[in-house]
């Protein structure tokens, strides 16, 4: 049987259950094959950490859909860059085809700090949330959303920039279902573009000795 196209689905889960939810019934749907943590559908490894088996879906998936919520994400040791922000810059990094999303609070956020003088990353990290703070649980979903338009690139450079704002489910899963609701498209753009990926997926799934 042809071999269905596999999306990642890369976001933090608290607040957005009910989204995560819907989109894998959606994408399901349309035919793909959808790793999504929040399932258990993504493939694991006793061998490695959640780190490790989360940036292996990474390499191994055919597409990226990555949501940049006000929520940040679990690190290593609360100072680590979280799981999500680690898949999306792996992501960006082996240019995987990837489709993007971030929450509204996240942009309104960027913009305000700018307006205000805080520009860069590190002159955010100047700054300290408070710890029951609404808007944004941390200033570093303005790192990621920034990575993710790849802002610090020539203009001529940001290719896979595009980010979806959103400011509910319903406007989340619109975009989902237009870009993937393409099917036969995205397909198609896989194997012109990407003709190596069944072999690397292929390889990611094939069992390994002295796996549980």
């Amino acid at each position: 049987m042809p071999k269905r196209p596999i999306i990642l689905v890369s976001s933090t889960v608290y607040g957005i259950e009910d989204l995560l939810n819907r989109i894998y019934m959606e994408l399901t749907t349309f035919g793909y094959e959808v790793w999504m943590s929040h399932r258990g559908t993504l493939p694991v490894w006793s061998d490695q950490t959640a780190f490790e088996n989360c940036l292996a879906a990474v390499d191994a998936c055919d597409l990226f859909l990555g949501l940049i919520t006000p929520e940040y994400g679990s690190g290593r040791d609360g100072t680590a860059l979280s799981i999500t922000h680690q898949e999306l810059q792996r992501a960006i990094a082996c240019k995987k085809p990837r489709w993007l999303l971030a929450h509204q609070n996240v942009v309104f956020a960027r913009r305000f700090l700018r307006d205000l003088g805080y520009k860069t990353a590190a002159e955010r990290a100047k700054l300290n949330l408070k710890s029951a703070a609404r808007s944004i649980g941390d200033l570093r979903v303005i790192d990621m959303y920034e990575e993710a338009i790849l802002d610090t690139r020539p203009m001529g450079e940001r290719h896979g920039n595009w980010v979806q704002e959103f400011g509910s489910d319903e406007e989340a899963l619109l975009f989902a279902s237009a870009q993937f609701a393409r099917v036969q498209e995205v397909e198609r753009f896989l194997n012109e573009n990407f003709s190596n990926a069944a072999a690397v997926v292929a390889a990611a799934q094939t069992p390994r000795g002295g796996q549980s």
